[in-house]
């Protein structure tokens, strides 16, 4: 009975069967009785140490991190202007400077055109950027960003687009470049594309018509380039970003030759998105406007050739809208002589 019995318990199983072959003799079963007791003894002693837990009694949830905004990385784009492969650092230290001013964190943030960064200034993506002044006007009513500060340089707030040609070349007007390979910066771009279509326009041309081959270089510095190395006729350019290299570095500018002049426009703007808070804009101005105060903010403006920032004034960009509407008006004249002549 006792074999059976102890056999069929699933807590002993074949370790138990050998002890009782040991003991299966009569002399040794007061042996086999005590070596049971010791094992139930040691069983009850296991069952004692056990825990108990209490489902009953709950541990509260760990709450979930909450970031303070000012660790909240700010961040900064800049427009293709001035390519950032030839400013970065100094773009990097103007950025280090305004998170500093804020007490935040800032990324310097690169896209390749304006309207990418038109697109994530207006979904919030990124805080403020330097942009053209073209893409300004086309995109601050859309997109909701909005101008708090411009750069003075040489005591200006003005720009221009400069027709550039090769040293060596024979070229001297617009005209002359029938025919040729022309560079373009940026579709949206001021100086870079929408001046120098209205030019053409003006002698009833488009650059389809006119050039034999056109190009986007999307940086100023590179149509310099271009021009400069005899793989296009011509470009135009950025005031700002000529006169820059040809102070601080003329390696390329100097192989350029300047052949016409635009008017003079407002000078591109430092713009905020909409989600902005009005004291983090105020802030920002305030770092900004005193920066050219501060041993350490002067210089690293002298790096970008800037003299201080002020605020901008919407009057400023009046004329690229009227150049703007203009060369709109042109286009739709082509358009309908083209359609009249089919």
């Amino acid at each position: 009975m006792i074999v059976t019995k102890i056999e069929s318990h699933p807590l002993i199983g074949d370790f138990m069967h050998r002890i009782l072959s040991i003991f299966a003799n009569k002399r040794n079963i007061f042996v086999l009785f005590s070596a049971l007791l010791l094992l139930s003894f040691q069983a009850c002693s296991r069952e004692n140490d056990s825990k108990v837990i209490d489902f009953n009694k709950r541990i509260p949830d760990p709450q979930p991190l909450v970031h303070k905004s000012s660790d909240i990385p700010l961040k900064f784009a800049v427009g293709a202007m001035i390519s950032p492969k030839a400013t970065f650092v100094h773009y990097r230290e103007l950025v280090d400077y305004i998170g500093k001013g804020l007490d935040r964190p800032a990324e310097l943030v690169q896209r390749k055109t304006y309207s990418e960064i038109n697109e994530l200034l207006g979904e919030g993506e990124i805080d403020l950027a330097f942009i053209c002044s073209g893409p300004y006007l086309a995109g601050k009513d859309k997109q909701g960003f909005m101008a708090v500060a411009t750069p003075l340089i040489r005591e200006s707030d003005r720009y221009q687009s400069y027709l550039i040609v090769n040293r060596n070349s024979t070229l001297q007007d617009l005209k002359d470049l029938k025919g040729g390979v022309f560079a373009f910066t940026d579709p949206d771009s001021l100086t870079g594309k929408i001046i120098p279509a209205v030019w053409l326009a003006e002698i009833k041309e488009t650059p389809e018509t006119f050039f034999s081959k056109v190009i986007y270089t999307y940086s100023h510095d590179n149509s310099i380039l271009a021009v400069a190395k005899g793989l296009v006729d011509g470009a135009a350019v950025d005031s700002l970003v000529w006169d820059y290299f040809q102070e601080k570095d003329p390696k390329w500018t100097s192989l350029t030759r300047i052949i016409q002049k635009s008017d003079s426009y407002g000078i591109p703007p430092l713009v905020v998105s909409r989600n902005i808070s009005v004291n983090l804009k105020e802030r920002l101005k305030k770092t900004l406007f005193s920066m050219h105060e501060d041993p350490e903010g002067k210089k690293i403006l002298n790096g970008l050739m800037i003299d201080r920032f002020t605020a901008p004034s919407e009057g400023w960009y009046e004329a690229i809208r009227q150049i703007e509407d203009q060369s709109n008006h042109l286009t739709r004249q082509r358009h309908a002589t083209q359609d009249a002549q089919k």
